[in-house]
């Protein structure tokens, strides 16, 4: 459980956070869109219900849904992330591999718990990539991930260009890692536990094999079947072919998500990551009998968190000091006893 500091102090005032906020944002995305060679592309905010385009998460959150009356009471349903949606669109752009489309993404999940570093408003840079068939690798995932994680340290060294009193604290390199190993190292701790400990031990850390069991049965963390690839042996011992960008969080004494990313799953995986969570019903969605017959370009692609990011370089304690969502009144009295800002 994310505990929030005894002592804390903003080291940016309101007006300066808001003002670094957009700063942080315009650079990073240049920064991705130049090093991942992607089109900025205007993305929805609802998607039809009963298409299977909506990401399901874990499979058990409950999206935002209402009718719409000029559609005949059709229901629509306010997106969770733009997971499957923006395969679809690489597809309709006919994009050659090593080029892809960014988006800013903004979701509802009304069943998310909330605390310092969840919230029911989600904003992120969801971005994906066309691929060829031989890069299905994690080989080159882990390419793209030292990528991903170079942006993330520009924008660091940025802020610090502009507010010296930010000092950088991201190690020169991300350490690639795998859950399958942590499992076997750390059998003793949960997996929230075994992120800490690794987080803290490297500074910054790709946790790879997310959703797919381990060892013991388990799972590290949940992933839906019928986006990343989590099922398919990676070539070295491994399986799983997707994961997290982690990185110690000083402030909060914690390892911290950045980013969720991995290649997006084939006409096989996808059968075989249905099967093994017990919803072939699924196959019967438009995206899904699509991708099962092979229209669908194959594709890596993720997401970053654009609070969290902001969150992390300004050393915030509470991911409502990064964006305006809503709390409860508990949270509200608790972060203003401890000079925490909510905007």
């Amino acid at each position: 459980m994310i505990k929030l500091p005894a002592k804390y102090k903003s080291i940016l005032n309101t007006k300066e956070t808001e003002h670094a906020i957009v700063a942080i944002k315009d650079f990073f995305q240049l920064a991705l869109s130049t090093e991942l060679n992607l089109t900025r592309v205007t993305a929805p905010l609802f998607v039809g219900a009963g298409t299977g385009i909506n990401d399901d998460l874990n499979g058990v959150e409950r999206p935002v849904s209402f009718p719409v009356k000029a559609l005949n009471e059709q229901k629509m349903e306010i997106v969770q992330s733009l997971a499957k949606w923006k395969r679809l669109k690489i597809t309709d752009l006919e994009l050659e591999p090593g080029f892809g489309i960014y988006t800013d993404m903004n979701a509802l999940r009304p069943d998310e718990d909330l605390d310092p570093i969840h919230s029911i408003y989600v904003d992120q840079w969801d971005w994906c990539m066309a691929i060829d068939e031989k890069d299905r690798t994690v080989y080159y995932l882990h390419e793209i991930v030292k990528k991903v994680y170079r942006c993330i340290q520009r924008t660091e060294f940025f802020l610090y260009d502009r507010y010296p009193q930010i000092k950088p604290i991201l190690p020169k390199e991300i350490k690639i890692l795998y859950s399958d190993d942590l499992q076997r190292e750390y059998p003793e701790l949960t997996p929230k536990e075994r992120e800490d400990k690794v987080a803290k031990k490297y500074g910054a850390v790709f946790i790879t094999g997310i959703g797919g069991k381990l060892p013991d049965g388990s799972i590290h963390d949940g992933r839906a079947p019928d986006y990343d690839d989590w099922i398919t042996e990676s070539g070295d011992g491994h399986r799983g072919l997707n994961g997290d960008i982690l990185v110690w969080n000083p402030v909060l004494n914690s390892a911290f998500e950045l980013s969720s990313m991995g290649i997006r799953v084939s006409p096989e995986s996808l059968k075989a990551q249905l099967e093994e969570r017990n919803c072939m019903e699924r196959s019967k969605f438009e995206f899904h009998k699509r991708l099962l017959n092979g229209e669908l370009t194959q594709t890596l692609g993720g997401g970053i968190g654009q609070s969290r990011l902001c969150m992390f370089l300004l050393r915030k304690a509470h991911i409502g000091e990064t964006q305006v969502s809503i709390w409860t009144d508990e949270i509200q009295k608790d972060c203003k006893k401890r000079g925490i800002s909510l905007l």
